[in-house]
């Protein structure tokens, strides 16, 4: 990774004046970047081989579906996500998001996600030797012990529920994990209708973690306060260093972290910034205001955003990860940071979802019944 420590300039000492000094060697040429960063590099790759990234966001779908023919195991150039690059990038999970465009409502929106879910699937029976379709942290783990890619469906957008529970648990049922409560009536700027808190219940009891990013301030106290199993925001990064809108206030960081949630840093210039450094900033801000169980990666790879400098595609998570070590963080808290803490957060979803099929039935909410 180039540049991950400033340029080292020798410096010679100068004689007494009264001394002819001894010629000096010629210094020696300054080793590549490359040559520079090997050793941290080779400590970063070792570290992701026992503890891969988990990657928030892959916008995988939506640029397949531009492509007349792909081949995701032998790679594609036109796509920043291929099984060489993941293997490259060291990922070992990510979720695939199955976000619609914004004129999409209504009914077309619950049939376009379907229509996602389905090509999913294919997808990734299409590449059986790279891919796997998994639900759970346990079946994370067990598509890494078999050499596979683990791919989790989500998040969706919360119009795809047509206002329905029943299709929510639909939505599981086809393996949906993450849903984004932002862009409805009951999910708005003005924050959780009385239906949104039973939305989030009815979430808590089929084990769909709600996604925050993109939600409004009032929305995300609501659900922080209403979930009691974790939340995510799965593209957000530090406001205090780029006031970006889908960026997080440290107040808010501060409450996500109390609250045990995850706040995943998109690798996505636009929010973070140009540069691998500037990547590595925000994770510093949030690792300290939120704590370090609540710190993610989220490539946000073929999302249709850019990315900074030398994390261009999949491959690059090793350089993000040797500037961290470089910069101090405990192996430890990067292997959190990497696959821990999304670990973490889908066994207290489904730990917080059994419980609570012990405790209700199904939600037969309605929005005109509860709303009004």
């Amino acid at each position: 990774m180039a540049d991950l420590q400033d340029e080292l300039h020798p410096t010679t000492e100068v004689g007494a004046p009264d001394e002819l000094p001894e010629p000096f060697p010629a210094p020696a040429p300054a080793p590549p970047a490359r040559d520079r960063d090997a050793p941290c590099l080779d400590r970063a790759r070792a570290l992701l081989a026992g503890h891969p990234v988990a990657d928030g966001y892959c916008g995988l779908l939506s640029a397949l579906r531009g492509l007349p023919w792909y081949d995701l195991e032998t790679g594609e150039s036109a796509l920043d996500t291929d099984v060489p690059r993941l293997r490259e990038g060291r990922v070992g999970a990510l979720f695939w998001s199955l976000h619609l465009p914004e004129a999409v409502t209504g009914d077309r929106a619950m049939s376009a996600t379907l229509e996602r879910l389905d090509l999913l699937r294919a997808v990734v029976r299409a590449h059986p030797e790279g891919l796997r379709l998994a639900d759970t942290a346990g079946e994370i783990s067990d598509a890494r012990s078999c050499g596979r890619i683990a791919v989790l469906p989500g998040p969706a957008g919360a119009a795809a529920l047509a206002d329905s529970l029943a299709v929510l648990r639909s939505l599981r049922v086809l393996g949906l994990r993450v849903l984004t409560l932002s862009g409805t009536s009951w999910a708005s700027g003005a924050g959780l209708t009385r239906f949104g808190e039973e939305v989030v219940r009815e979430m808590n009891r089929l084990g769909v973690l709600a996604d925050l990013s993109g939600a409004s301030e009032a929305t995300i106290r609501r659900v922080l306060a209403a979930s009691k199993a974790p939340v995510l925001c799965t593209r957000s990064a530090a406001r205090a260093l780029r006031p970006h809108p889908a960026n997080l206030p440290d107040e808010l960081l501060a409450a996500l972290g109390a609250a045990k949630g995850l706040c995943m840093v998109p690798l996505a210039a636009e929010q973070t910034g140009p540069t691998v450094r500037d990547v590595a900033d925000h994770l510093d801000h949030v690792r300290r205001v939120a704590g370090p169980e609540s710190v993610a990666l989220s490539g946000t790879y073929d999302a249709g955003t850019a990315h900074p400098r030398e994390l261009g595609d999949a491959s690059g998570y090793p350089r993000l990860v040797a500037e961290l070590l470089e910069r101090g963080w405990p192996e430890t808290e990067v292997a959190l940071l990497t696959w821990g803490n999304v670990q973490r957060v889908l066994r207290g979803a489904d730990f917080t979802a059994r419980a609570a099929q012990l405790r209700r039935p199904p939600s037969t909410a309605t929005l005109a019944e509860t709303d009004g």
